[in-house]
């Protein structure tokens, strides 16, 4: 799969979820502290995601995070592929801009269809199993 397309999907990855992108990638890359902390991150969103209280995806602060989340992935995957750093960041941030609006858009809808916390956890498995996905075939 070309170095740019793995950047921009874990950016729609990290749109959905700012730190499975990053959780993922580094735990099945590099097994070390930081990859479990990323993933113990990873779970504590998953669970506040679940809470009526949390923040819009799209508010500028969670907006931001998603972004430089999917940057950093998109850069992470540029540097291991002798890709253009600047082009992997930049599809990385695109991607998780893509990810925030399309995924609210999709987990609505299935909030209406099947409820908020269902949709919620539809979404969280949609973000791990993609995010395995991308990085399982980079």
């Amino acid at each position: 799969m070309p170095a740019l397309l793995v950047a921009l999907l874990l950016g729609i990855v990290a749109g959905l979820r700012a730190v499975t992108a990053p959780a993922v990638l580094w735990l099945m890359r590099h097994r070390s502290p930081v990859a479990y902390l990323l993933g113990v991150l990873a779970l504590l969103e998953y669970a506040g995601d679940l809470s009526p209280k949390a923040p819009a995806r799209t508010d500028l602060t969670a907006l931001l995070a998603r972004v430089v989340s999917g940057g950093f992935c998109g850069g992470a995957i540029a540097l291991t592929s002798h890709v253009s750093l600047l082009l992997g960041v930049l599809a990385g941030a695109l991607g998780a801009v893509i990810g925030a609006y399309g995924g609210l858009f999709i987990r609505l809808r299935a909030a209406e269809l099947i409820g908020r916390v269902p949709a919620a956890l539809l979404e969280d498995a949609v973000a791990i199993v993609g995010a395995v996905l991308v990085v399982e075939f980079a």
